[in-house]
């Protein structure tokens, strides 16, 4: 984050001064700043975060070192799609979460400062009657005229060009999903069966399960239940290369 300490909201009216400022950043990013975003979120770095800020400006970061977080965190890894989608849908996923996180926040402000029932119900309200995040980027809302203007020209440029070669290049995938792949090898058919039967979560420490999603860290190798690491077989169908919360966090402290 950018270091600058904001004002806790307390009262209904400051959470919604909050949510507004946070929504304005966002859509900023997605939006009018949409090729700078862009290109901070680079596939190669570690798992990456959107921030909307009370301020109405916006910052792609690595999440927060700090457990629990002060605040509830956005959706991690947004840069591991960006090259496995079109650009439409990868800005409109990231809006979709962005929506998401949006709430998490408000109402953690709520629940913290013991929001009752018809304080809740305002909030909500206030937030219902502006549009979401997704509706603005998708064009199911219409911009002002000068911010629209802007995003339909940096989209513009950049479908003419690199969105182009994304989409000429194979949609290659590093990620090892599902359960431990066995070799075609007769003599280690029994060792990989017996290796696979006493494989564990690197999070959670329980066994191998065939009824349960799991996915590999390409950098230690270890086998992680999808729950553990909150990456579902639809996220990981977009994921280049996983790279679990331990190899991130040690990336990131180097």
């Amino acid at each position: 984050m950018d270091g600058i300490p904001h004002p806790i909201p307390r009262t209904v009216e400051e959470v919604f001064s909050d949510f507004r400022g946070r929504r304005n950043g966002l859509i900023r990013a997605l939006t009018t700043d949409v090729e700078k975003f862009y290109q901070q979120c680079d596939p190669e770095k570690e798992n990456l975060c959107l921030y909307g800020l009370p301020n109405e400006t916006w910052e792609v970061n690595l999440p927060v070192e700090e457990v629990p977080p002060e605040l509830p965190e956005p959706a991690l890894g947004i840069n591991f799609a960006r090259d496995g989608m079109q650009e439409k849908d990868w800005l409109s996923l990231v809006a979709v979460h962005s929506d998401s996180w949006l709430l998490a926040v408000a109402f953690y402000f709520g629940a913290r400062f013991g929001f009752g029932k018809n304080e809740r119900k305002r909030l909500f309200q206030m937030i219902n009657d502006v549009p979401t995040i997704f509706e603005v980027v998708s064009g199911n809302v219409k911009l002002p005229k000068e911010q629209s203007a802007t995003h339909n020209n940096s989209s513009k440029s950049k479908s003419s060009g690199k969105m182009q070669s994304r989409q000429s290049e194979p949609q290659t995938k590093a990620v090892k999903m599902s359960q431990p792949p066995k070799e075609d090898d007769a003599s280690g058919e029994e060792e990989d069966e017996d290796d696979e039967q006493g494989a564990t979560c690197g999070a959670c420490g329980e066994s191998y399960g065939t009824d349960e999603f799991w996915i590999c860290c390409d950098v230690c190798e270890r086998w992680f239940h999808g729950k553990c690491v909150k990456i579902t077989p639809a996220k990981a169908e977009h994921i280049k290369q996983y790279k679990c919360p331990g190899c991130s966090g040690k990336r990131a402290r180097v």
